[in-house]
């Protein structure tokens, strides 16, 4: 996996989704879009795979993949609504989500 220097987001951190407007957590991130080809063909924006993606935990309760260039970071402070999020994250404080190791 890069450097965690060389993405834009880390985990932990809540983001808002420019195009379609959700919010949610970040799980876990590729250097370069990791999904196969058939689930890329599918995707209705079909961005650059050769960036950062990410796992996003959605407010309200789904999961998603999603492309750097299409995040940006959530400034609202407030925290996110999914089922699995206690689990990843214990801890949240000023606006972001942190895993025991994280604290």
């Amino acid at each position: 996996m890069k450097d965690a220097s060389a993405v834009k987001f880390q985990v932990g951190q809540v983001v808002h989704h420019r195009r379609y407007n959700y919010r949610g957590v970040i799980l876990a991130y590729d250097p370069y879009c990791r999904a196969p080809e058939t689930w890329y063909n599918r995707n209705r924006t079909q961005p650059d795979r050769n960036q950062p993606w990410y796992n996003v935990l959605v407010d309200g309760g789904r999961e998603t993949y999603v492309a750097e260039e299409n995040l940006e970071l959530d400034t609202s402070g407030e925290p996110v609504d999914h089922p699995l999020v206690p689990t990843f994250f214990p801890t949240f404080r000023d606006g972001r989500y942190f895993r025991p190791s994280m604290n």
